[in-house]
């Protein structure tokens, strides 16, 4: 499919290179915007008089509409050029900051977060099919772990850096801060992204038809479950290393730092050792992370226990996308649009699950519940993906 509708961008390979690289800056920014409550949840809270639990939905609310988004961007997108609608989902998160930062209350700050959430849906709908038609067939894994080097990128520095400045600045600023940095990404993606024209028109019966393939579908909810538990954790990371390990806002920073840092370390190692089949791979970094949610309960009050644990984590965190993603490429090729529609929303709606019952449970009970919710659905998902085999595409003889 690759190489007959995109011949042009073959003989082009370093405009091919420029356009990934325009992709991975825009994940960063995406990553860093959506996530950079995390880091500012606490003073976030308190300037909009809202809860710890209720400020973590504005992530929340923002999963949501990205749910919504993925499932109807390729099929609203039709035949779009898929160049003009990703400039257009940049578009849309330069302006859904400008409500964020400049929120006076709880309700503006959601409708910010809404207008992100559509352009997260959007984006990474489209990404991984847009990946796989930037470069040959055999350099999809490379090229998909350096788009999600902008993820490890904007997990190593922005949760540091917005919790760092927001501390010095307040937490309005680091948004106002993201503002020029988004519109650069917009001016390269105008330059950088080769013209993609729509293949086939996308409708939700190729998605249906999809979800009856017992090898996805069991791979999707294996997915969600994954996402799901990562995010139980991690979207009330801070309130946990506040509370239990006991830290102030510098060691915090670099907390985050290490387990950002530590997220090159898996986008590289996905990145060099992802290929041929996966699905010995799937279940690997749940596994761990699992074991660092848990392991974070038992000797979280140790900053040192804590900066390991992390650093594991965000390893693993970081290698996870790559790994479900070329998962994704290599057992849904002939339908790649719809696949990535479908695994969005379903990481998606796992993200947002896992934020609001956490959010539940820190509030009605206690941050340690929030990460034991996380640990159970590590298990469950160990469980479900087994040896993987039962996720890949049958062969045919």
């Amino acid at each position: 499919m690759a190489a007959a509708t995109t011949s042009d961008i073959r003989s082009e390979p370093v405009a091919a290179r420029g356009a990934v690289l325009s992709m991975a800056l825009c994940v960063a920014l995406l990553i860093a915007s959506e996530f950079m409550p995390v880091s500012l949840l606490t003073p976030m809270a308190q300037g909009l008089h809202a809860s710890t639990g209720q400020t973590g939905q504005a992530i929340s609310i923002s999963r949501l509409f990205a749910v919504t988004a993925s499932m109807l961007m390729t099929t609203a997108a039709g035949k779009l050029n898929r160049k003009s609608v990703l400039i257009a989902t940049t578009a849309l998160m330069l302006l859904s900051l400008v409500p964020v930062a400049a929120a006076p209350n709880f309700a503006v700050l959601m409708i910010g977060r809404a207008l992100l959430g559509i352009c997260i849906g959007g984006s990474w709908a489209l990404a991984t099919a847009v990946i796989m038609r930037l470069v040959p067939e055999g350099d999809v894994p490379r090229a998909l772990a350096l788009m999600y080097g902008g993820h490890a990128i904007a997990t190593a520095f922005a949760a540091p850096i917005g919790s760092y400045l927001g501390g010095i600045f307040g937490w309005r600023a680091v948004f106002w801060a993201l503002i020029p940095l988004v519109a650069g990404n917009l001016l390269w993606h105008m330059v950088a992204l080769p013209s993609l024209p729509a293949g086939q028109r996308q409708n939700f019966r190729m998605m249906f038809a999809l979800l009856k393939r017992p090898y996805f579908l069991r791979g999707l909810v294996a997915a969600m479950l994954s996402w799901g538990s990562a995010f139980t954790m991690f979207t009330y990371l801070r309130p946990f290393l506040e509370q239990v390990t006991k830290v102030d806002v510098t060691t915090l920073s670099i907390l985050l730092l290490v387990l950002g840092c530590a997220g090159f370390a898996g986008t590289w190692a996905a990145g060099r050792y992802v290929s041929g089949n996966v699905a010995a791979l799937l279940r690997v970094p749940v596994l761990f992370m699992g074991g660092c949610t848990l392991g974070l309960l038992l000797l979280g009050n140790s900053v040192i226990a804590a900066g390991v644990f992390l650093a594991l984590w965000g390893a693993m965190n970081t290698a996870m996308s790559v790994i479900w993603m070329t998962w994704m490429s290599q057992n849904a090729a002939d339908v790649s649009e719809a696949a990535g529609s479908l695994m969005v929303a379903a990481i998606q709606a796992s993200i947002l699950m896992g934020a609001m019952a956490g959010g539940l449970l820190l509030d009605s009970l206690t941050v340690a519940a929030t990460f034991a919710g996380s640990v159970a659905l590590a298990g469950l998902a160990v469980a479900l993906i087994g040896t993987g085999h039962r996720l890949l595409k049958p062969v045919l003889p």
